[in-house]
């Protein structure tokens, strides 16, 4: 914001939208309803606050966790499966909460918090790192019958590989499965699937920013205030232009994103 030709309160209204609004805001829509003249600053204005989601020494997921990849982006369908064309392929990592209700006596399990990052493929050298990364030593890890998983045992997770198909494993790791078919919504119906894949960790970092406060909507926007006075470094309109180039802006991938909190 320092040196910045916007005023505070332009920002501030960013930072609400950004952090408050279930389905977030674009670029475009940031600029026609706060009146800017033009889309670049709008654009230039979200990604640096998308920058500034990111604090070290977060704590990572623990207990009970689901793990599986998922193809987003791209004009069309393109073909299913882990061979996809014209997608970026996303793994996700959910945190399970098993409660009982007090009224029914029932066990109940609801999603924590989730961690999204890009990766290159469906291989172990992308997968286990973001595993690594994300999740706790030790922690109990649900994913796919997919090869790429399969050390995770020798690496000291209690890992629960099932081989889905039809019938009772069909409905395995729904809480997983529908944070990728809620985050694929939301890139669609609030982005209108415009998002360029050299940007798209940054849309996953404020995916996951949003959804891992959403019980506390007032909270996340003093946080990222906070995050964003702190920062060492942000994006410059044309460091954002040429990301994907050696001189381009990186964006923060989701090991670093700015989570501390449970």
């Amino acid at each position: 914001m320092h040196r910045s030709k916007q005023d505070l309160r332009t920002w501030f209204w960013a930072t609400y939208l950004v952090t408050s609004l279930t389905p977030g805001i674009s670029a475009l829509q940031f600029q026609e309803q706060l009146g800017l003249s033009r889309y670049e600053t709008a654009f230039n204005m979200l990604h640096k606050l998308r920058s500034a989601l990111v604090a070290p020494g977060r704590d990572p997921l623990h207990g009970e966790v689901e793990i599986d990849e998922g193809y987003v982006g791209g004009a069309g369908e393109g073909r299913p499966g882990r061979g996809a064309e014209t997608k970026a392929l996303v793994v996700c990592a959910v945190e399970l909460v098993r409660w009982t209700d007090k009224k029914s006596g029932k066990a109940r399990i609801r999603t924590g918090r989730v961690r999204v990052r890009v990766v290159p493929d469906a291989s172990a050298r992308s997968l286990v790192p973001f595993v690594r990364d994300s999740v706790e030593h030790g922690a109990v890890v649900h994913t796919d019958g997919w090869p790429g998983y399969a050390s995770l045992g020798k690496l000291g997770y209690d890992h629960w590989p099932v081989v889905q198909g039809r019938g009772k494993n069909a409905k395995y790791m729904p809480h997983v499965h529908r944070i990728i078919s809620n985050l694929k919504t939301w890139l669609l119906d609030t982005h209108h699937g415009r998002v360029e894949s050299k940007h798209l960790q940054a849309y996953l970092n404020e995916y996951t920013f949003r959804f891992n406060r959403r019980f506390w909507r007032g909270p996340a926007i003093r946080r990222a205030l906070a995050l964003a006075v702190q920062a060492d470094d942000q994006p410059t309109y044309r460091s954002l232009y040429e990301t994907g180039s050696d001189r381009g802006w990186m964006h923060p991938s989701s090991h670093e994103l700015a989570d501390g909190s449970s």
